[in-house]
């Protein structure tokens, strides 16, 4: 009954460009990154420098690791580890929020942080998928 629905193979771009939007606006937003914005958060600037510029990375790694898919074969592999780690890197940044926003419980976290919690399982559908979506 279900054999003649085609397969949308793009449909992937339709979780990866929202969450590169969300991630380069955010890292778009920290610049220029000074010690005053890392105080603001209690995070020393180094972290901040890293968050700021790991937004960045990752929402581009998210779209150029799309794009790669597109060029001739030997480019699939650099293609699918940079959505991999583009993917790991917001799940890292998006667990950092959630720990400094000090949430009560975790289901304070599920229940208020919606936010958050689809950016993290973003994140964490392209580390553990990669381009072979």
């Amino acid at each position: 009954m279900f054999r003649n629905i085609p397969s949308f193979t793009f449909s992937h771009w339709l979780l990866r460009i929202p969450l590169a939007t969300v991630f380069i606006q955010q890292g778009f937003s920290k610049f220029p990154v000074s010690i005053d914005d890392a105080e603001i958060y209690e995070l020393p600037y180094l972290v901040w420098w890293f968050v700021a510029y790991g937004e960045l990375g990752a929402g581009f790694g998210l779209i150029i690791g799309g794009i790669l898919l597109f060029l001739k074969k030997k480019w699939l592999y650099l293609g699918d580890v940079t959505t991999r780690f583009s993917g790991f890197t917001i799940g890292c940044i998006t667990t950092g929020v959630i720990w400094t926003s000090k949430p009560e419980s975790f289901i304070d976290v599920i229940l208020y942080d919606n936010l958050h919690v689809f950016l993290w399982v973003g994140g964490l559908y392209f580390a553990l998928r990669g381009s072979k979506t």
